[in-house]
C-alpha cells in the first residue's frame, strides 16, 4: 500500500505539548505509520507520495462534541415550505461546509439518523466521521416538545419517522422504553433535555427536566446494556445537578452552573461542552433569520452568565471539550468557538487541545481520533497560519489549506507546489 508524507511543516499533535518543527507525518491506507521529526523519517518500501505543508502547521483534524447536520435554522414559514426529503439533500452541503472548516469528527446531538451515518461511511456522500444520538429525550412541554399555543406543532428537526421515533416521553417506564428505541433506531450516545432551552416555546433554560430516576434509568438502559454514553442539555443549575448524580457523562451548554454543579462535575469527571458559540449565534441570527422575539430574549439574558460559568468550571479543572451547536449558526463557523473559549480565559493550545484529544475522550474516541499518533486515524489539518499566534485564523476556512479524513484528502488547495509523488 502506498505511503503519503507530509513535510515542511510544523506539528501540533493535540496532546498540549510545543510544536514540533520540521516535522514530519506518514500515512499509509487510513491510518498514521509515523509521527515526529523529518530527519527521523524511516525508510520505507514501495511508492510514497510527499506533500508539502509549505511551512505551515500540521495538526489533528479537528472534533465538533455538538453539531446537529440535519439542521441550519431557518425562520418558520421557510422549514414549512420544505419537502420532507430536501432537508436529507441539504444536509449535504452542511457536511461539505464542516469538512472544509477541518473538522473531521462530530457528536451529533438529534436530528441525524443512521441511514445519514451509513451514507458517509459507504461514501455516497462526503462528510465527516460522526457519532449520532438520533433524537434527545424530552418531557411533555420541555425543551424539545415543538408544541405551540396554536396546538400545532413546528419542529426544528424532523422525527416521528421510520429511524427517528418520537424523543418525548414521561415516567420512569416510558423513559425505559424510549432509550430502548432510540438505541434500536442505532443510537452510539444518548441524549437528553434535562432542562429548557433557549430555542423552545415552552419553557425556560433554567427549568428543570426529568426527575433523577428518570435520568438513573436512561443511564442504566445505555450503559449497563450497550455501553453507551448519556449526554445532557443541561443548562440550570438543578437540571445540571440532577444529571451529574445520576451518572450522566457530559454536560452540553452549562449556562447556569454554581459552585456545587462545578464540584460535582470535577469529583465525577463529567465533561463539559460548553457551546459558547450558540447564544451568540442566536443574537446574531435575530437582525437576519426571522428568530423569535422568546429566543432573543433568553438568548440576552443566557450569554453573560454563560461565559461567567464557563470560566469559573474551567479555573476549577472541569474537563472540557469543544462544542458549538452548529446548526444553529452556519455549518462550516465552528472553529469560532475556539476564540470565545479563549476570551474566558483557556489559552490557544488548551483550546486546541479539547477541540482535538479532550473531545475525543468525550466521544471515548480516544484510541482512533483526537491526536497525532501511530495507529489512529490519520485525520489532519493543515493551516497556512500559526493558531497559538493567531487563533483567529482558524475562523477562516481560506486559512485551512488541507483536510485529510481517514489518510484521504477530502479539501486541498490548488498548488501545483503541493503533492509530488516519487517511486
Amino acid at each position: 500500500m502506498a505511503i503519503t508524507v507530509i513535510k515542511n511543516g510544523s506539528l501540533i499533535d493535540g496532546n498540549g505539548g510545543e510544536p514540533v518543527s520540521h516535522a514530519a507525518l506518514a500515512m499509509e491506507g487510513e491510518k498514521i505509520v509515523f509521527v515526529g521529526k523529518e530527519k527521523d523519517l524511516p525508510s520505507f518500501e514501495g511508492e510514497i507520495s510527499y506533500m508539502d505543508a509549505n511551512g505551515g502547521y500540521i495538526l489533528p483534524g479537528f472534533i465538533d462534541s455538538h453539531v446537529h447536520l440535519m439542521l441550519e435554522y431557518e425562520p418558520v414559514e421557510f422549514r414549512l415550505a420544505t419537502p420532507f426529503s430536501l432537508n436529507f439533500y441539504k444536509s449535504i452541503e452542511f457536511m461539505r461546509n464542516t469538512l472544509n472548516a477541518g473538522i473531521t469528527t462530530v457528536r451529533d446531538c438529534g436530528g441525524t439518523d443512521a441511514g445519514v451515518k451509513q451514507a458517509v461511511e459507504k461514501g455516497l456522500i462526503e462528510g465527516p466521521r460522526m457519532q449520532i444520538s438520533i433524537t434527545a429525550l424530552t418531557t411533555t412541554g420541555g425543551h424539545g416538545d415543538t408544541w405551540t399555543a396554536s396546538g400545532q406543532t413546528v419542529k426544528l428537526l424532523m422525527d416521528e419517522y421510520p429511524g427517528m421515533p418520537s424523543g418525548i416521553c414521561d415516567g420512569v417506564e416510558e423513559v425505559r422504553k424510549t432509550v430502548r428505541e432510540i438505541l434500536r433506531a442505532g443510537a452510539e450516545v444518548i441524549k437528553v433535555h434535562s432542562t429548557g432551552g433557549v430555542l423552545s416555546p415552552t419553557d425556560h433554560p433554567e427549568f428543570t427536566q426529568f426527575t433523577i430516576d428518570e435520568l438513573k434509568v436512561m443511564v442504566e438502559e445505555a450503559g449497563f446494556r450497550r455501553g453507551i454514553k448519556v449526554m445532557a442539555h443541561a443548562q440550570g443549575s438543578e437540571g445540571i445537578k440532577n444529571a451529574v448524580k445520576a451518572g450522566i457523562h457530559s454536560i452540553e451548554h452549562g449556562i447556569y452552573l454554581d459552585d456545587e454543579c462545578i464540584e460535582l462535575m470535577v469529583e465525577n469527571g463529567t465533561y463539559l461542552v460548553p457551546t459558547l458559540l450558540a447564544p451568540v449565534a442566536v443574537l446574531e441570527l435575530a437582525a437576519t433569520a426571522g428568530m423569535p422575539e422568546w429566543g432573543v430574549k433568553k438568548a440576552e439574558e443566557v450569554v453573560v452568565a454563560h461565559k461567567e460559568s464557563i470560566a469559573k468550571a474551567y479555573k476549577a479543572g472541569v474537563k472540557i471539550a469543544m462544542g458549538t451547536d452548529a446548526g444553529v449558526m452556519a455549518h462550516g463557523t465552528n472553529l469560532r468557538e475556539l476564540s470565545l473559549m479563549n476570551e474566558i480565559g483557556m489559552t490557544p493550545m488548551e483550546t486546541i487541545v479539547a477541540t482535538t484529544k479532550t473531545a475525543a475522550e468525550c466521544l471515548g474516541w480516544e484510541d482512533k481520533v483526537g491526536t497525532l499518533e501511530v495507529g489512529k486515524f490519520a485525520d489532519v489539518v493543515i493551516t497556512k497560519k500559526n493558531p497559538l499566534t493567531e487563533l483567529r485564523s482558524l475562523e477562516d476556512n481560506s486559512n485551512i489549506r488541507v483536510v485529510i479524513k481517514g489518510g484521504k484528502v477530502v479539501k486541498e488547495e490548488v498548488s501545483s507546489e503541493v503533492l509530488v509523488s516519487v517511486m
